[in-house]
């Protein structure tokens, strides 16, 4: 039975623990990340420990036109693709107007257009072999406004309902679309993202466990996920009743450092 998953962001944190979690199910891969060293490692280490098929396209989502060379390198392949897992993505820290502009439009070209342009590809093909699985990595941030990360919240609060209309479109064509919304997760986002010093990384859970969650979530076809049992109550049944100006302060405070 196919069964190939293409994952993005594929070189280190989530989603190389996606990676070796799919590998670990006999399931063969095409991975994704602007590092092709990293790639290969990882390609290595999966195809010796469990005997699949690793394929490795080095390509920058980000970049104009990055994500459809991915999809025409694919196609390239001959490969079908049976799960995709947007996971690429980054975030950063400080008040917008003090950013530079150029990296919040960086930040919402990968978030935001390299994800819809992804899930339209390939969506599009599981649609028409009548199955398949996708897999979209937000955050616990996409449920509030986030303020000194504005974009960043803004961007995954896109992937939520993006993802979810998109799940309800497809499932009548045999395909689930699934959003995984961690909190913190110990992986190199924080330093990316500037965010040392915030409360918001005071503790996280490892990038293992939530790649586990994600991944048995969107095999069972769940909607929605968070892999935190206190902050899924916390998120989407204790914040939406708080006032909104209220949530502000609260978020701004957890990422002021």
């Amino acid at each position: 039975m196919p069964n190939t998953a293409l994952i993005t962001g594929a070189s280190g944190g989530i989603g190389a623990e996606f990676a070796r979690y799919h590998a670990s199910k006999k399931g063969d891969l095409i991975l994704v990340a602007r590092r092709l060293d990293a790639l290969n490692a990882l390609k290595a280490e999966l195809e010796s420990a469990h005997g699949v098929t690793v394929h490795v396209i080095a390509q920058d989502l980000g970049e104009t036109g990055g994500a459809d060379a991915l999809v025409t390198a694919v196609d390239a392949l001959g490969v079908s693709v049976d799960i995709l897992i947007n996971n690429a993505g980054f975030g950063g820290h400080g008040k917008h107007i003090d950013r530079a502009l150029t990296e919040e439009q960086a930040m919402i070209d990968l978030n935001i257009k390299a994800l819809v342009t992804l899930s339209h590809a390939f969506g599009g093909k599981m649609a028409a072999q009548g199955s398949g699985h996708i897999l979209q990595i937000g955050s616990t941030a996409g449920f509030m406004p986030g303020p000194l990360q504005a974009v960043y919240f803004a961007t995954k609060a896109f992937v939520s309902s993006f993802s979810q209309a998109l799940d309800h479109e497809l499932r009548g064509d045999g395909v689930t679309c699934t959003v995984l919304a961690p909190g913190y997760v110990e992986t190199g986002f924080a330093d990316r993202a500037d965010l040392g010093g915030t409360d918001l990384v005071k503790s996280g859970k490892t990038p293992q466990s939530v790649a586990k969650h994600g991944y048995d979530a969107m095999t069972a076809g769940k909607l929605v996920t968070v892999n935190e049992r206190q902050l899924s109550v916390l998120t989407q049944w204790f914040i939406p009743l708080l006032p909104r100006r209220a949530v502000l302060k609260m978020v701004q405070k957890m990422q002021t450092k």
